[in-house]
């Protein structure tokens, strides 16, 4: 069985997981890996129940905030917000996503995410908020990728085309 949980980035003064936003499972998170300018990566090991909003820990940072849902390390939710370019989702390993979808009332794969092309022009917008560089077609090749064999491997993947956390 593979890995299911939650990865929350973002950038802070103080850690991520004093802030309310987090509220519903500061005592669960694992600070996971830090970088420059304050980012960090906390890691909340469990498939169960809601992390919070991207919106709100966006608002309460003052800088853009990402989560990521990986389910049974085969495919990843990623949920995005920044303060001033709003909110968007899409995911990672797009074939193990619509295999975990497994054609719910007719609704495809697109009802729920931003196709690739999309996600990765929204991300350079993210990241340019963030203050980083990013290129929306090394993106694009993270967004479109398979897992190598983990889904965690492409969400650290995407991390550092975003230029927050270095691999």
């Amino acid at each position: 069985m593979g890995y299911w949980g939650y990865f929350v980035v973002g950038r802070g003064e103080r850690p991520l997981a004093e802030l309310d936003a987090l509220a519903g499972v500061k005592e669960g998170m694992e600070l996971r890996a830090e970088a420059a300018g304050g980012w960090q990566v906390w890691e909340v090991p469990s498939g169960d129940g809601e992390v919070g909003s991207m919106n709100v820990l966006a608002a309460q940072t003052g800088a853009p905030a990402l989560f990521g849902y990986v389910m049974n390390s085969d495919c990843v939710i990623v949920e995005a917000a920044a303060p001033e370019s709003g909110a968007w989702t899409t995911c990672l390993a797009r074939s193990a996503m619509a295999g975990h979808l497994g054609g719910t009332e007719g609704l495809t794969l697109e009802d729920y995410f931003l196709d690739p092309r999309d996600a990765a022009e929204r991300a350079v917008a993210w990241a340019a908020e963030a203050g980083r560089e990013a290129d929306a077609e090394a993106l694009a090749e993270v967004l479109t990728a398979d897992p190598d064999p983990l889904a965690e491997n492409l969400f650290f993947r995407l991390l550092d085309r975003l230029g927050v956390v270095p691999l």
